[in-house]
């Protein structure tokens, strides 16, 4: 069935509907790497692509979550005016249109709260796998609880309800100065964030499962006893 708009916003916010899906087996070969964003961002220095953020600046709410998924993007901006009738907040456009599996991507506020505990609770009725934020994030505690992991730039109590404004659904964002599209590759494991263009995203495989098979069998070799001096040469 075609995915519709609730009416939330403006059709005219919305950018693609649908994202364009990447095979599965890609998906699946990057949840099968074990140093997940080590190796994937050794391997998209090797291709000279840009697109890694640091756990010390998207820091996660869950140490153990690992992710890999296609993003929902949301962008957000400050709010004009003071009205308390109305949320300005609009993500939960992106929760429908999301896929099991996706990961919503919010360009958000720093120090105002993106999305709290009811919108993460509505992401894991979606199935998403959770949730990438440059902002803040608020009642991180229940989305932990729940097992829905967000990355996010700040975390704060004050409510984005009466100071942001959700502008765009699904057109780009900018995440920690790197450019994200719907439909884009995101990476995310207690170390970092990795962003990877959707039309890259096989060629970004193929170099880390390369990366991985050399480093497999040094580590193989280190364990076998081979003198260090032999071993550095590898």
């Amino acid at each position: 069935m075609a995915k519709t708009p609730l009416g939330r916003l403006d059709r005219r916010a919305f950018g693609m509907l649908e994202l364009p899906r990447l095979d599965p087996q890609i998906l699946d070969g990057f949840r099968a790497l074990g140093d997940l964003t080590g190796t994937t961002s050794d391997a998209m220095d090797e291709i000279r692509l840009n697109g890694v953020v640091p756990g010390s600046t998207l820091r996660s709410t869950d140490a153990k979550a690992r992710v890999v998924g296609q993003a929902i993007t949301v962008l957000n901006q400050r709010r004009e005016g003071t009205e308390r009738k109305t949320s300005g907040l609009g993500e939960i456009e992106a929760h429908n249109l999301a896929e099991p599996g996706d990961v919503l991507v919010i360009q958000g506020i720093a120090g105002v709260s993106s999305m709290g505990g009811v919108s993460a609770s509505v992401g894991k009725r979606q199935g998403e796998a959770g949730a990438v934020v440059d902002g803040a994030v608020r009642d991180i505690d229940h989305s932990r609880s729940i097992g829905y992991p967000v990355w996010c730039s700040s975390v704060s109590p004050i409510t984005g309800k009466w100071r942001i404004q959700t502008v765009a659904i699904n057109r780009p964002v900018s995440i920690c100065g790197i450019s994200v599209s719907p439909g884009d590759l995101v990476i995310a494991d207690e170390v970092g964030v990795c962003f990877v263009p959707f039309e890259r995203a096989a060629e970004v495989l193929a170099v880390a499962q390369r990366l991985t098979k050399r480093e497999d069998d040094r580590l193989a070799k280190l364990d076998s006893g081979m003198p260090l001096k032999e071993w550095i040469k590898l």
